[in-house]
């Protein structure tokens, strides 16, 4: 009976375990917490906190000693900017005793970021007692969405009134001496060491009767590397009809080039003039 009273008393004063706690994401620094079913759009801040509990102490000044490490992923598990690492010192008094230490980062989603949930993963170790804690955690994202491409092509090609529109025009169809605006996302390019690419594109466009009128070759040149990877490229363009030009039904031809994966490919557009 001594025995277990001994062992019952060991257990009662068995420090707590290290534990993450009050993990939670904001619009901005220290405020609110975002609800789940809150969607940061790509392009935006996430900032992100946690406070621990569960730490030892140590020594006559009472110091806390912690090391961290925090990551995100897509929802492909691919890594979406640099991990965060660090370490924590603090010394103790007295009345710090209800204390937590406060681990802050804060990211940018990248711009070309598709929409899904996406995962943080947070490990906190306790340099003094050893002990390890870990959490995972979901964060949504609005960008684009788009099923992976395995060749070069267009996606989500727009003609558009002016060039701020969200919405496509349907028809696409223009008057006379107005300006035809164009925005589409390029797909299906390959990436080189350190998600290299290197993209360009010619612009055409071709008569009712099937004459090119108008060309401009590398109308756009792209070459770019990035720490995530990009799964596509937006292209926009603009063209100045002309007052004299004729009704009929134009077609926009765009010629692409992968400079890293040696594709080349077409893509035909056509808008009209009433």
């Amino acid at each position: 009976m001594r025995l277990a009273g001994l062992s019952l008393l060991a257990w009662l004063a068995a420090p707590p375990p290290l534990t993450i706690v009050q993990p939670q994401f904001h619009q901005f620094e220290d405020g609110p917490a975002v609800p789940a079913s809150f969607a940061y759009a790509a392009g935006d801040t996430v900032f992100f906190s946690l406070q621990v509990a569960g730490f030892k102490p140590e020594g006559e000044d009472q110091v806390v000693q912690l090391a961290y490490s925090l990551a995100a992923m897509d929802s492909d598990h691919v890594p979406l900017v640099e991990p965060k690492s660090g370490k924590l010192r603090a010394e103790l008094a007295p009345q710090d005793k209800d204390w937590k230490p406060k681990i802050r980062w804060e990211f940018v989603i990248p711009p070309w970021a598709l929409s899904g949930a996406y995962r943080l993963t947070a490990v906190v170790r306790d340099l003094n007692s050893g002990q390890e804690a870990s959490r995972e955690l979901t964060f949504n994202v609005r960008g684009l969405s788009m099923a992976p491409a395995d060749k070069l092509g267009i996606h989500n090609f727009r003609f558009l009134r002016t060039e701020d529109d969200a919405e496509p025009l349907n028809p696409p169809a223009y008057r006379p001496g107005s300006t035809v605006w164009a925005r589409f996302d390029i797909t299906g390019f390959k990436l080189a060491e350190k998600n290299r690419l290197h993209l360009e594109y010619d612009i055409a466009v071709l008569s009712p009767a099937g004459k090119q009128i108008y060309s401009q070759a590398n109308a756009a040149v792209e070459k770019d590397q990035s720490f995530y990877p990009k799964r596509y490229v937006p292209g926009a363009f603009s063209l100045n009809l002309t007052p004299a030009v004729k009704p009929g039904a134009y077609t926009v031809v765009l010629t692409l080039r992968d400079g890293v994966g040696g594709q080349t490919a077409e893509s035909r557009h056509v808008f009209t003039v009433e």
